[in-house]
């Protein structure tokens, strides 16, 4: 799925790609259906795989092909369960699509979920390593960024202690420090993460906007206008897993804006 390469040559190709979610948990049909399985009114009933007249899946993402190359900075916009996420996850190589191709040229560093990853029986210096190797980095280059990741998270003495025994603001430190030492290729991102008390949350954010500025692609996803207006030139507006809009950030984020004001 993705191949060694610089940051000026990343490159990010969807070509018809599809995923879909079967529901086989009773319990999460009964969210959806009533007593009688029939599907109930709603504006989403198009993202609903049907059979018999009963919901059996969703349709996360539908028939997406996008291009990203170097250099493009994209933000993505859209309602809850509009596909944000999934897509970010697909990107990642977390979620590998129903149907479709994805090629990626560059190594993926993805801030999904913050709080993943770490191996509770390791110590925190074994993770250091762990997740540098998983993240594709060579012994050599986790080695030279250990003092670093060990300054930046502030845990001391604790980083010779199993992560099981971290708070959950500790582990989110470790992660993060981890997660930001390496110099992105290609970064996905879900909101903007910071993490820890006041003096943590500032750092971090400095550390993430010059992490941001040395990735070769940056994939965003956020709610928020402002941060994607300061990060983004390219904006996609992904509505019931497909894309809406595709274009410049301000023009893209506009007309979304436009549309939920209209439907208030």
């Amino acid at each position: 799925m993705s191949g060694v390469s610089d940051r000026s040559d990343c490159r990010v190709i969807l070509e018809n790609v599809s995923l879909d979610f079967p529901l086989h948990s009773t319990a999460k049909l009964a969210l959806m259906q009533n007593q009688r399985g029939v599907v109930p009114p709603t504006k989403d009933a198009d993202k609903l795989i049907m059979k018999n007249g009963r919901i059996k899946g969703v349709h996360a993402l539908r028939d997406l092909s996008l291009t990203i190359k170097s250099g493009e900075r994209v933000g993505l916009i859209g309602s809850n369960g509009s596909g944000k996420t999934t897509l970010l996850q697909v990107l990642a190589g977390i979620l590998p699509p129903t149907k479709g191709r994805v090629t990626i040229t560059g190594r993926p560093t993805s801030l999904i979920n913050i709080h993943l990853g770490l191996m509770p029986h390791a110590t925190g210096h074994r993770n250091i390593m762990l997740r540098g190797l998983a993240a594709g980095q060579d012994r050599d280059t986790i080695e030279s960024k250990r003092e670093e990741i060990a300054q930046f998270c502030q845990l001391g003495d604790f980083l010779e202690l199993p992560v099981s025994t971290y708070s959950a603001g500790m582990r989110m430190r470790l992660n993060f420090a981890i997660a930001t030492a390496f110099t992105p290729e290609i970064l996905i991102l879900d909101e903007w993460l910071s993490a820890g008390d006041q003096e943590f949350k500032k750092n971090a954010s400095m550390r993430m906007r010059e992490f941001v500025e040395q990735a070769g692609i940056l994939v965003l996803a956020s709610h928020g206008p402002d941060m994607l207006l300061q990060n983004c030139e390219r904006g996609i507006w992904l509505d019931a897993g497909r894309v809406r809009q595709d274009g410049g950030m301000k023009e893209v984020l506009k007309a979304y804006q436009a549309e939920k004001a209209g439907k208030k």
